[in-house]
């Protein structure tokens, strides 16, 4: 038997949403991944590294993933529920988590790390990240791009303007970290199919990426959630659109 409404609602609304573990989501929700692999090539560069830097890490999952960690690694994470997690993740791993606002200044010296990483990161502060890493340094970073997933997001707020839909554009991102003195040495692009199977699915994602729809709450949405799990029930998924790019830059050696 299909299960209801209120069963699936009242179930994804009780989860637990802390960390950035998306397991919760198997047999619920697929994405199609970049076909770099974050993982792989930042882990590749941490086996080469002596002093890293992890921006907004979440609860680690992707950094923890490394085999090898260099004998200076330190992580910063802002949201308060994903720094226990964090902390018990990465610093059997040697590596510090350290709890940071994520706006302007880091608090770190500057010139300090030779490799800088982030995955999904809110906002990149490129400025920073050019005072923060040493000469010959590097950036490394998987980022969401524009209009991602926006089929859901207008599906909740409506059709959004050009200047929303542009938002983290690659192009942009290219353009400010040259302008913050860095060298762009690589850039990749992907649009990627993402599939909801289940309104709980919705409702999971939303709660844990709450810059897609800011404010989102089951009872401040429900009718549109009832709509949405009607269209789910009818066509079997609901698919969206996810754009992700990798970018690598350099910090100058003078």
């Amino acid at each position: 038997m299909r299960r209801t409404f209120d069963d699936l609602v009242a179930e994804a609304n009780s989860v637990s949403v802390d960390g950035w573990d998306f397991s919760w989501l198997q047999d619920r929700a697929t994405e199609e991944r970049p076909p770099w692999g974050y993982q792989r090539i930042m882990a590749e560069r941490m086996a080469g590294a002596t002093a890293s830097l992890d921006l907004q890490t979440g609860g680690g999952e992707v950094l923890a993933g490394a085999e090898v960690i260099p004998p200076l690694a330190v992580a910063t994470e802002s949201w308060p529920p994903n720094l226990p997690v964090a902390t018990a993740r990465l610093h059997p791993r040697g590596i510090v988590v350290v709890s940071d606002n994520d706006e302007p200044p880091l608090p770190f010296a500057g010139d300090g790390f030779d490799l800088v990483t982030s995955r999904h990161p809110v906002k990149a502060w490129w400025e920073e990240i050019y005072r923060v890493l040493a000469p010959g340094g590097t950036y490394l970073s998987q980022q969401v791009g524009p209009a991602s997933v926006f089929e859901l997001v207008e599906f909740f707020l409506g059709p959004q303007p050009v200047e929303v839909r542009r938002g983290r554009h690659w192009d942009d991102a290219v353009a400010d970290a040259t302008t913050a003195g860095l060298e762009v040495v690589g850039l990749q692009t992907a649009y990627l199919r993402t599939e909801f199977l289940d309104i709980g699915a919705v409702i999971y994602f939303l709660r844990k990426v709450i810059w897609m729809v800011p404010g989102f709450t089951v009872e401040a949405y429900v009718e549109k959630l009832r709509e949405l799990h009607d269209i789910i029930e009818r066509d079997g998924k609901f698919t969206a659109t996810t754009t992700r790019f990798l970018i690598e830059a350099r910090k100058p050696l003078a």
